[in-house]
Order: structure tokens, then C-alpha cells, then sequence
């Protein structure tokens, strides 16, 4: 069953029972591809419609207040105007999703967005007041579910409504991850480990030294994260076509803003410049720089451990938990997926972030044509994110494994250990005791006692967590 929808254009069958109407379904055929249009952005097209349509009937009842029944401007009634509300909270709770049919990559600059989700709402409305759908003389996509929007206003700034709702989940699960990181911090701050340069054997350190770089790394990340609402909370709801607000009353420009705030509880704020917020797509890149500098972090992480963790390493002073079978023809094995995931959902950052930058810088004149996209590849960088930091929570760090005896005996069997003593006995001393250690497979404590440079009671204060740890010597240490 079908029923027959026209524009300007010409005809269309639409199925009978899509709440999608037209304008959707030719988007469809146009843009045949199957990105799927992030759900966050779905739903917060339909809380700022909402308050474009809580403006309107505040508008409308302040002016017939004031100055009665104005013809030219031909009101929107309740009858209609209560099924739009009623509709658009539908769509604000993701309900009707299935109806929105127009793929996530797409041409003409969100257009499309806009007037399926019209349609949806529209058709919604209808069925509310008893009509069916596709039934526009009664109630109108255009004429009553747009009224005083433009796409240029509506979609971005549900766009910055979406990425704020996002932004607030991920600050909270970096922050639950590091947490997790500062007790595992704090819990092994004196187990010793050799540290590593150049992929080599360096000084000693400790896995506690180790998860607190982690642990700062994240707390910037943290800090970052939480700063990014503040760079994109100026929209420019009301700003019409291109931010010069022709066509529309003063009362609702002024005062759609403040009730998108209400309804969201979000910080968002009225552009100072509405052409500007129109024309200049920069939050973006700025917003997603800070995404991509949390990846990195989460990748430089994820790469020590799978690292430490690896067959490669004869150390394995960390375990990763075993989290699923890692070969169809290998009995037995066990890969690290976990590490994997986030190193794989970083380096799709890291080309969102490539993608959002030269396209934001493809806005022409008054409008940038490519917001669909910009972000799409946004809330999937802000949400492959969340759901790394929750596995690395989750699956990783709630399970990790400390080998405390592999890394205090590698670290012991380390030419680099030597590098304690030169303060005690010189270069040269402890370059002998190093290369002895080389050559005859030796620890630190053989090695001297062979060449007996120390007393073997100083040698084993000397590398006590807390002397090894401790920043540069002081000269009441020589005297140990």
C-alpha cells in the first residue's frame, strides 16, 4: 500500500504507513549509501524543535495579548501546534527512528536532516489528530512542523546539543578509568621494574612510576574534556538562513535559545555573532583536536601494555586478562584484544580528525554544505571514546595482573642498574660490574661480589624501591 506525496519536483509513492514522506525518500535514492544517522543527533533535532515549537506558542500568545489577531501572520493554532509538541518529545526519546531513512554521508548541508525529521514529526502529529499520513492540508512540514527554522540554524545547533550529552559521558568514563589507574598507581609504587628507552633497558623504575604517567595522562585528558563545552556552547538557533534572522520575529530569536537551555539543562548560549556561527565550523576542529590528543593518550597506553604483556617480552611483568579465544587454529592462544580495539578506535580518530579539518575548511561564503559529515565523523570519535575508556575499565584495568618478581629480577640482572651506583663508585667501576654482568650472565649482586666495589649491605641499600625511586641524591646518601 502506498500513498502519492508531490514537491516541486513532481510525484513520489511512499509507503502507506512511513511516517518519512517525500523529501526523505528522495534523499534516500539520491544518497544510496548506508551510514547510519547517529541516534544522539536524531533525538536532539527533536528537543530543539520542541523548543522552536514552546517559542512559537509563547510568541503567538504575546502577541495576541498584546496587539489581538494579526492576519498577516495567520497563527498556528493549539489543535495543530499540541501534536507537533507532543510529536517532536516523541522524536526527542529516540521513538520513530526507524523512519529516518536518509544515510549519514549526504549532500546539502543537513536539508534533508531537517525535512525527514519534519516529515516525521508532521505524520506523527497527524495520526495524533486523527488524519492520516500524508494528509499536509491539515497539518504541513513546511508551513507548521519548520516554522521560524532554517536547517542552517536547527542542525547544528542540535548538533552541539548531541556533542555536549556526549562529552558529559565521556569526562565521566575517563575519569572512572583514572581513578582505576591511580589505585593500581598507588598500589605498586615500589615494585621495580627496568625502565626502557629506545625499545633498551634504561634506568629502573617502577610499575607504579609507569601507571602514574598513565594516570596524569589522563587527568589532562580529563581536564580537556571538560573544557570542550564551554569552546562550542554559543549556537545559532534563530539565526535563520545565514544568521541575519530575516523572516523572523525578534521575541523568538531572543528567546529560543533560553528555552532550548530549560529544556536541555545544558549551557548553551545565544552566538554573539550568528553569521559566524553559520558560516565558521572551527569549534569543531578545535573540539576534535582535544579527541584526538585523549586517543593518543589511550593508544600510547594500550601499546606499553600490550608490550609488557607480549610473548615477545621476556619479562611479562604485567598480565592482561585473558578476555576471548585467539585462534581458529592455534589450541590455546590468546591475543590481546582489548589493546587492539583502542590502537584500532584511535587511528579511526585520527582520520575523522584529518576529515573534519579539511572540510570545515570547505565552507563557502555564508555556509559550510558539509555539516552532515563533519558530524557524523564527530559523535563517532566522541563515542568510540566512551567505549574505549569502559573496556580498558572494564576489561582491562579491573583485571590486570602484576608480576612483581619478573620485573624486580629482570631489574636486577639489568646492566642499566649499574647506573645507581656511579654516584658511589664512579663511571668506570660501574661500567666494569655492567660488563661483567654481560658477559658472565650475572646479577648485580654476583657482578659485585666478584669485584667487591661495594659491601654487598650498601649495594642492596642502594637499590632499595625507595633510594631507586626517590628524584637525584642528595650527599647524605653517599654515606649509606
Amino acid at each position: 500500500m502506498y500513498r502519492i506525496e508531490k514537491d516541486s519536483l513532481g510525484e513520489k509513492q511512499i509507503p502507506a504507513n512511513a511516517l518519512y514522506g517525500i523529501h526523505a525518500q528522495r534523499a534516500k535514492e539520491n544518497f544510496p549509501g548506508n551510514t547510519v544517522f547517529p541516534l544522539e543527533w536524531y533525538k536532539a533535532v527533536g528537543t530543539t524543535k520542541l523548543a522552536c515549537y514552546l517559542t512559537y506558542k509563547k510568541f503567538r500568545d504575546a502577541a495576541v495579548k498584546k496587539n489581538g489577531e494579526i492576519p498577516q501572520l495567520d497563527f498556528i493554532t493549539n489543535d495543530i501546534l499540541d501534536p507537533l509538541i507532543s510529536a517532536a518529545l516523541e522524536v526527542a526519546d529516540g521513538i520513530h527512528y526507524e523512519h529516518f531513512i536518509v544515510p549519514a554521508v549526504q549532500g546539502g548541508a543537513g536539508t534533508s536532516i531537517n525535512m525527514n525529521i519534519n516529515e516525521i514529526i508532521t505524520n506523527s502529529a497527524l495520526q495524533k489528530s486523527g488524519h492520516m499520513y500524508g494528509d499536509y492540508v491539515f497539518i504541513d512540514p513546511l508551513e507548521h512542523a519548520n516554522i521560524f527554522q532554517s536547517t542552517n540554524d536547527v542542525i547544528p545547533t542540535a548538533l552541539t546539543i548531541a556533542v555536549m550529552k556526549l562529552l558529559q559521558s565521556l569526562e565521566e568514563n575517563i575519569n572512572l578509568l583514572r581513578q582505576r589507574v591511580e589505585k593500581l598507581e598507588k598500589a605498586n609504587r615500589e615494585k621495580l621494574r627496568p625502565g626502557y628507552t629506545q625499545m633498551m633497558e634504561a634506568v629502573p623504575s617502577s610499575i607504579g612510576l609507569l601507571f602514574s604517567t598513565y594516570n596524569e595522562a589522563l587527568s589532562r585528558d580529563w581536564w580537556r574534556v571538560s573544557k570542550c563545552s564551554e569552546r562550542i556552547k554559543q549556537v545559532n538557533l534563530g539565526g535563520g538562513a545565514i544568521g541575519t534572522g530575516l523572516s523572523l520575529p525578534r521575541f523568538f530569536i531572543m528567546e529560543v535559545v533560553p528555552e532550548l537551555r530549560n529544556l536541555t539543562g545544558l549551557p548553551v548560549a545565544h552566538s554573539e555573532n550568528l553569521s559566524d556561527a553559520t558560516s565558521n565550523l572551527d569549534r569543531w576542529v578545535e573540539i576534535h583536536a582535544t579527541l584526538k590528543a585523549h586517543a593518543v593518550n589511550l593508544e600510547k597506553i594500550s601499546s606499553d601494555l600490550r608490550l609488557l604483556s607480549s610473548d615477545v617480552s621476556a619479562i611479562r611483568s604485567i598480565s592482561l586478562p585473558e578476555r576471548q579465544v585467539g585462534s581458529t587454529i592455534m589450541p590455546g592462544k590468546i591475543n590481546p584484544v582489548i589493546p587492539e580495539f583502542i590502537i584500532s578506535s584511535s587511528h579511526k580518530i585520527y582520520s575523522n580528525d584529518v576529515l573534519i579539518s579539511s572540510l570545515c575548511s570547505q565552507g563557502t561564503l555564508e555556509l559550510n554544505a558539509y555539516l552532515p559529515v563533519i558530524g557524523y565523523a564527530l559523535i563517532e570519535s566522541i563515542n568510540l571514546l566512551i567505549s574505549g575508556n569502559s573496556s580498558l575499565l572494564l576489561n582491562l584495568f579491573d583485571a590486570i595482573k602484576i608480576n612483581e618478581s619478573t620485573g624486580y629480577n629482570a631489574l636486577i640482572h639489568s646492566p642499566s642498574a649499574t647506573t645507581a651506583l656511579t654516584p658511589h663508585i664512579g663511571y668506570h667501576k660501574a661500567a666494569e660490574i655492567a660488563r661483567l654482568m654481560k658477559e658472565k650472565q650475572l646479577d648485580i649482586f654476583e657482578a659485585n661480589s666478584i669485584l667487591n666495589y661495594l659491601e654487598d649491605s650498601k649495594l642492596r641499600t642502594i637499590l632499595q624501591p625507595g633510594n631507586l625511586l626517590k628524584l637525584g641524591f642528595t650527599l647524605d646518601d653517599l654515606t649509606l
